[in-house]
């Protein structure tokens, strides 16, 4: 076994790296950009390398730099995570070339894998089913719309490399075509710096079931399959194990092929070998298609060690360090069922745009593993995934395990920056997710409902103003003025919304509260409790209040001295959401535009956002060009006043 070893990695996964190895005796270190200077992962280190700036491109990207790190440190193997150079061959053959030993595939294996027009060739020489497609070599434009309307509409229009999504369009009508094709090209250059597509058979009832193996270089077994279809904008959202509705011949049919895929290019280490399956007839056998393999450690493999009882991480340091297999096909079995849903700081009704802030506060509920690359007081940074954790919960059926996901995600803390807890926590309600009769489209149709405001509770407010008030850890002269009980009054605003409130303290432990005409006791017994009910926790940063009801209620204390009179935004102004490089501009000045027409990109938190004219109009100014790096809330696109 190996005495130290570098994790080319940040944020959660290079925690999650840590935490086993470092239990199995192994010393890590840790490589930091600028903005990780004080990271959590920096924190858990043996050994931390500063290794560039706050740009992947200048630090997590930089193989060379941390090549070089290993060898001063006298580490004598690297990890990748996943993400950042986890599944780039050069950096493999680099890595070895220096003597050094890479947890992970070959850079063959992953070479084999990372184009997915030739992975698709080299799984149908080995007998698993592929998708019906084009993935040759010719990319012109009139060529791909031809094999498109041979496959039949719908289909997908797919960068050939990378994944998460990026550089892939649905496209339903041939009219389409042409704009999906540009659009995706343009995304899947800029993520990968390559814009070859490939175009496959779009499946109109799809669910993405994906398979755990793991090989030695010759021999591989499978750990089951997890179900990803909860997806948004072909990302994750919540993934499970095993797969709801699975049967026994499917199971073995899947598994069996991913060992195929697995054992075809010589694998070892930990992969995912990811299938489109057709639930529109329940699930068959005959009705999966190989889509695509990730040669590596996937995001969601904590459900899959919940399941099994592996530690995943362990088995590829022992692998990596020469061992043999751990268990064999007959030793592994499943063991309930588990969920881990994607907790991310990002504004969910719009659009599920990333976000940015400092953490205020964060708390898990003991019952459930979360995965996290950052604690209360860290900063979630514009530079990278804007994931907070992964909250893993496992019970003995899909039933107990989805309730306690509910429950966990109810008493989750967050505070400091928007999230979508409340989202997760709707999709755990959703009646078709519950039954298990989930696919891919469903938040896309059903979205309306899982992004409705569940309104504000009067004893929420209360919670909030008794805090900003400081009349939750009172004492035995609280409440009492020279002539009578103690009045005071506070306004909040949620949401642009002000709300007055009133409270009359009868003594320590009673408090009436008045809330839009509503009267609220407040009384405490030991602890507080709000209208018959217990308070809730709360946490308060500067003038901002969290109340932990209702997945987080955010609220302002006003100063009835600074209120802004001004209401409604500005539709003359198009913004920079958030902080972000301006990757291209298509305004330009005295153009009449239409409301919803696209005016620039901005690049930012590994996505592109298109930045639309708010109405029609003619654009006066165009403030930015392409490349530049903007901050949030710059002006990029003024339209002429009305």
């Amino acid at each position: 076994m190996f005495n130290k070893i570098l994790i080319a990695n940040r944020g959660e996964i290079a925690c999650r790296v840590m935490e086993t190895a470092q239990k199995m005796g192994v010393s890590c270190v840790a490589v930091y950009s600028d903005v990780d200077a004080s990271a959590k992962h920096v924190q858990m280190a043996d050994e931390a390398v500063h290794i560039g700036g706050a740009p992947p491109a200048e630090s997590y990207l930089k193989g060379g730099v941390i090549i070089q790190a290993a060898l001063d440190v006298g580490a004598q193997a690297i990890h990748p995570g996943y993400g950042f150079l986890s599944e780039n061959p050069d950096f493999v053959d680099a890595v070895e070339a220096a003597g050094l030993t890479f947890i992970g595939p070959s850079a063959d294996a992953i070479r084999k894998m990372g184009l997915k027009d030739a992975a698709k060739v080299l799984m149908e020489r080995a007998g698993v089913p592929v998708v019906p497609g084009y993935h040759g070599d010719n990319q012109d434009p009139e060529h791909l719309a031809g094999a498109a309307e041979t496959i039949g509409y719908p289909v997908l229009i797919k960068a050939v490399a990378g994944g998460g999504g990026k550089g892939m369009r649905l496209v339903e009508k041939p009219e389409d075509f042409s704009e999906a094709l540009d659009s995706a090209r343009g995304e899947a250059k800029t993520a990968f710096g390559n814009d070859a597509v490939l175009v496959e058979k779009f499946v109109s009832k799809p669910r993405h079931i994906e398979v755990q193996v793991f090989g030695d270089g010759t021999h591989a077994v499978h750990l089951f399959e997890r179900d990803c279809s909860l997806q948004r904008r072909h990302q994750k959202v919540i993934e499970e194990a095993p797969a709801p509705g699975m049967t026994a011949e499917m199971r073995e049919a899947m598994g069996q092929a991913g060992v195929r895929a697995a054992e075809a290019i010589g694998y070892k280490g930990a992969g995912t070998v990811e299938f489109i399956v057709d639930a529109s007839d329940g699930l068959r056998s005959d009705r999966f298609w190989f889509m695509e393999m990730n040669t590596r450690l996937q995001v969601e493999h904590p459900v899959t060690e919940a399941i099994t009882g592996v530690d995943l991480v362990e088995w590829q340091l022992r692998v990596a360090a020469g061992e043999s297999l751990p268990r064999q096909q007959n030793d592994l079995s499943i063991n309930g069922h588990a969920f881990e849903a994607r907790l991310y700081a990002e504004d969910v009704p719009k659009g599920f745009l990333p976000a940015t802030g400092t953490l205020t506060h964060l708390q898990f509920p003991p019952e459930c593993r979360a995965d996290s690359g950052v604690r209360a007081g860290d900063t979630i940074s514009p530079w990278y995934d804007p994931m907070i954790a992964k909250v893993v919960v496992n019970g003995a059926t899909r039933a107990v395990a989805l309730e306690s996901l509910h429950r966990v995600l109810r008493r989750t803390e967050v505070a400091g920056t928007v999230t979508n807890l409340a989202f997760l926590g709707a999709l755990t309600r959703h009646s078709g997710f519950a039954s298990g009769d989930v696919d891919t489209g469903l938040i896309g149709r059903d979205l309306d409902d899982l992004v409705q405001e569940t309104g504000t509770g009067k004893a929420s407010m209360v919670a909030a103003a008794m805090t900003a008030l400081g009349l939750v850890d009172t004492g035995s002269e609280t409440g009492f003025t020279l002539w009578g009980a103690l009045h005071r009054a506070v306004q909040l605003m949620r949401e642009g919304e002000v709300v007055d409130l009133d409270v009359q303290v009868e003594g320590p432990d009673r408090q009436i509260w008045e809330v839009d005409g509503t009267q609220l006791i407040a009384q405490r017994s030991g602890s507080w409790a709000v209208d018959g009910k217990p308070m809730p926790n709360v946490a308060v940063a500067g003038p901002q209040v969290t109340v932990f009801d209702n997945y987080g209620q955010v609220f302002e204390v006003v100063d009835p001295l600074d209120r802004d009179a001004s209401a409604g935004g500005d539709t003359n102004v198009i913004e920079a959401p958030m902080p972000g490089l301006v990757k291209a501009v298509f305004a330009t000045a005295g153009q009449a535009v239409k409301e919803g027409d696209r005016l620039a990109i901005l690049e930012a938190m590994k996505m592109e956002h298109s930045l639309l004219a708010a109405r029609d109009g003619v654009v006066a100014e165009v403030l930015t060009d392409a490349g530049a790096q903007v901050e949030a809330g710059a002006a990029l696109v003024r339209l002429a006043e009305d």
